[in-house]
């Protein structure tokens, strides 16, 4: 058997499913985002895709910054829940029982219970057609102390990080190797 052909679309599958918090202490919102991911390593630049229609849309480009929080197989009622409920008709903090970090270098409040987030600085939007990408600089990594190794290194296995694909979410499974493995030399071979 050989490959179907589908119509173009979103296949690039696995991807992060995460959540955004936005606003400030005060009055803040989350939104959930799987159009998300790297673009950049020095300096180290994100970007989130978010649709003009949705409440949270305006409020980042009015504040110009949000925050990446990484979700866990424990978050993934919460993530999806905050993907489908308005934080113009709700307070999604309150409803899910989230806890508001103060993060060091933006207004926006980091969810406590994410074992990871990211402040993000916006520098650059484009519009797309039905998303807007926010192209953003990362100002800090605020990584939970309990994933943290003996040698200071983070530990991404003990966090149950979840992905998005396809319309559902999916627990990641183990490590099956490393960047460079391919070519490393093996123990007693020249």
């Amino acid at each position: 058997m050989g490959k179907i052909i589908w119509k173009p679309g979103t296949f690039e599958y696995p991807i992060p499913a995460i959540m955004v918090s936005l606003g400030n202490m005060e009055k803040s919102n989350i939104i959930t985002v799987a159009w998300t991911g790297i673009l950049n390593s020095d300096p180290a630049m994100v970007y989130i895709s978010v649709r003009p229609t949705r409440y949270s849309y305006n409020i980042i480009k009015e504040t110009k910054e949000f925050a990446i929080n990484l979700t866990t197989k424990d978050l993934a009622y919460k993530t999806d829940w905050c993907g489908v409920k308005s934080g113009a008709n709700v307070d999604k903090f309150k409803e899910m029982h989230l806890t508001k970090q103060k993060a060091q270098f933006i207004k926006c409040p980091l969810i406590k219970e994410s074992p990871v987030s990211i402040e993000c600085k916006v520098e650059k939007t484009i519009d797309l057609g039905s998303h807007t990408m926010f192209v953003a600089r990362v100002l800090s990594i605020d990584a939970d102390e309990k994933y943290i190794d003996e040698k200071g290194a983070f530990d991404i296995s003990k966090c149950n990080l979840i992905a998005y694909a396809n319309g559902g979410y999916y627990q990641l499974g183990k490590k099956i190797g490393k960047f460079g493995y391919s070519v490393q030399k093996k123990k007693g071979k020249k």
